[in-house]
């Protein structure tokens, strides 16, 4: 009898766009690709505890579909942001950083989670239908990855 296990990581975000005054004016929930070096760093992760952790978000205007060679997201906005938190539980980690009024402006298609302010590497990578950011706008995304 041969043994077969399956082993996938995938993941799905949700972004929430909030104005000046406070108020949720759009919510949207979209799958995501975990890249090549993605699943890399995650098989990485069981042998050498000193590799940098997931740390950062970005977002960008890029409409590429994503694609298992990303090593970034196609047309970064602004800079990567620190990540808010990071929550393990069980098979799951859940990424969450928010995009404050001023940073990152403009159609926002695309976000990709990372290990580094600048350089790294790429986890996972999105894109979606445009979220305008205006500058008084802010977004909080929420990243669940699951290994399953």
């Amino acid at each position: 009898m041969e043994i077969k296990d399956t082993l996938v990581a995938s993941g799905s975000l949700t972004i929430v766009k909030t104005n000046t005054d406070g108020v949720v004016t759009e919510k949207l929930h979209v799958p995501n690709l975990v890249v090549a070096v993605g699943k890399t760093f995650i098989a990485s992760r069981m042998v050498d505890a000193s590799a940098a952790v997931m740390s950062h978000m970005t977002v960008g205007s890029g409409v590429t579909i994503p694609a298992p060679g990303d090593t970034d997201v196609e047309s970064i906005l602004g800079t990567r942001k620190a990540l808010t938190s990071t929550t393990p539980s069980s098979n799951t980690v859940t990424y969450v950083a928010t995009f404050a009024a001023g940073e990152s402006t403009g159609a926002i298609t695309e976000a990709g989670i990372l290990n580094a302010s600048t350089a790294g590497t790429m986890l996972c990578r999105t894109t979606f239908p445009v979220v305008n950011k205006a500058a008084g706008d802010s977004i909080t995304i929420t990243w669940v990855v699951q290994i399953s």
